[in-house]
């Protein structure tokens, strides 16, 4: 009972927060936000955030994080509607819905697809939202005993999961790990205070920009691949409106078991630090291909493959907040702009936050089912403006984008130097598309890096330059296990593709 009782306290409390006028406000603003930008092939989550970033800073910490948040889970319900219609996917988490959204809008059934993927997208979030309540506290409890070396080997986990659970090579994924950590020691030494690899710039001794970094390599990147690709092709409007969004009893019966297996693995994926929404829901398409009784119909149109990785990439989303808030280590890429976010408002991000801001927390909580409950009311009546939207030619779109980012990332610092280096991750980022090299992991080491280095020369401090200490504390012992497994695993799986790759190599000649 004691249990229940503080967790109703708790939720009074971040009703309270949430339901406030100002909180309502950015609530609805970043949903709304977050459902155009999502709708706009190109753009995604991280482009959006970093370009608004610099809004927070004059921000309550508490109506800051809720309107990032709100972009944050809005870009997924927004996503959908392009993969949907164009074939195009708003966000990167929405790639996978293209397979058979865009098949049943050839069939005249674009309307059923987007009306079920705002269900599948409600119901994954919802799901997401009821484990976050129930599991951070007790992780936060856990994390308060926590050390240095504990956090360095989930840290390490983090990164290797980033690299090798993801697609693509695991070895260029690990190169884009190693590549952000070096990235991030740009700057002052945490301990001397000496320059590296600043090359007597001044600009660079605090360290390269992550808003510039951010919107380098997902918003400019994707703009010039956006730009060479996108077509707006005719859309049959007939397919789109309300009286055609009315699914079939078999879509529903089909939809059940989709919808519940896809928020579990979601809420699962999520609560890893590094993964997030896009593994959660290619790893549920995966998962219904496999149990499917007819895998033929997968890719032409099956409604299970459109509602499992909706509802897992939005259950990601949500869950994706217990380790950024209750250990200090972003689930995402994205999570990473939030704790930043929140170290700019002087607040540390970790097993403390729970207690010392428990108003921030729990009113953050609270907004989510305000802000799924809003994304429900916008994305169903509005299907209508956001195929109009979608009409208009890409190349009257991108000036504009491009403009925002300029201005978004020279208002963090007022220096015209990280205009410059976010066209100089941007060309990183193009270039790294072009040789199928990820930037996620990129992101994540230069986010992770630093905090690592901190962490580990900490523990040497403690245990005196004893290594030992990382494999007898039980924590960081277990999970670096975990991590030399998950390399083991990886190293195991590239070698059968490349076994695989050679004898192929006969037949195909």
């Amino acid at each position: 009972m004691d249990v229940f009782g503080t967790l109703g306290t708790n939720i009074a409390l971040g009703l309270n927060t949430a339901l406030s006028a100002t909180n309502l406000f950015y609530c609805f603003v970043g949903v709304f936000l977050g459902t155009v930008i999502g709708v706009i092939p190109g753009l995604g989550a991280l482009a959006a955030i970093s370009m608004l970033f610099p809004i927070t800073f004059h921000l309550d910490p508490t109506s800051a994080l809720i309107m990032l948040a709100g972009i944050w889970y809005g870009t997924s319900y927004g996503g959908n509607t392009a993969s949907i219609l164009l074939n195009i996917p708003g966000t990167p988490a929405n790639a996978v819905t293209c397979l058979n959204g865009y098949p049943m809008t050839r069939q005249g059934r674009g309307g059923v697809a987007l009306l079920m993927t705002t269900i599948a997208s409600f119901v994954g979030g919802s799901i997401g939202i009821v484990l976050m309540m129930l599991f951070a506290p007790t992780i936060a409890a856990y994390a308060l005993s926590f050390g240095s070396a504990d956090y360095f080997a989930l840290m390490v986990l983090g990164l290797v999961a980033a690299s090798t659970i993801s697609d693509g090579s695991a070895i260029k994924g690990l190169a884009m790990v190693v590549a952000g950590i070096a990235f991030g020691t740009v700057g002052m030494d945490i301990y001397t205070g000496a320059p590296r690899f600043t090359f007597g710039n001044l600009s660079l001794m605090d360290g390269i920009s992550l808003v510039a970094l951010a919107m380098g390599l997902f918003g400019i990147s994707e703009i010039i691949v956006g730009v060479r690709h996108v077509s707006t092709n005719a859309i049959d409007r007939s397919s789109v409106t309300l009286k055609a969004m009315k699914p079939t009893r078999d879509d529903l019966r089909r939809s059940i078991g989709p919808m519940a297996r896809g928020s579990g693995l979601g809420a699962f994926f999520g609560t890893l630090p590094g993964t997030g929404p896009s593994v959660a829901a290619f790893m549920a398409y995966a998962v219904e291909k496999r149990l499917a009784k007819d895998k033929s119909r997968f890719g032409k149109g099956a409604v299970e493959g459109i509602m499992a990785p909706e509802s897992a990439n939005n259950s990601a989303d949500q869950t994706s907040f217990i380790p950024t808030l209750a250990l200090g280590i972003p689930g995402s890429p994205t999570m990473a702009l939030m704790l930043g976010a929140l170290i700019i408002h002087g607040i540390t991000p970790g097993p403390q936050l729970m207690t010392e801001q428990a108003g921030l927390f729990w009113g953050l909580v609270m907004s989510f089912w305000i802000g799924n409950l809003l994304l429900v009311i916008l994305n169903v009546p509005l299907i209508g403006l956001w195929v109009r939207l979608l009409l208009i030619p890409y190349h009257l779109l991108y000036p504009a984008v491009l403009m925002f980012i300029c201005i978004g990332v020279y208002t963090v610092n007022s220096n015209p130097f990280d205009i410059w280096m976010v066209l100089f991750f941007g060309a990183l980022g193009y270039a790294m598309r072009l040789l199928a090299f990820p930037a996620a992991p990129l992101l994540l080491g230069f986010v992770l890096g630093p905090l690592m280095e901190e962490h580990f020369r900490r523990a040497m401090l403690i245990a005196r330059g004893d290594l030992m200490t990382f494999v007898e504390r039980p924590i960081s012992g277990t999970v670096l296990g975990i991590t030399a497994l998950l390399l083991l695993w990886s190293a195991w799986g590239s070698l059968r593709e490349m076994r695989s790759a050679r004898a192929a190599v006969p037949t195909a000649s």
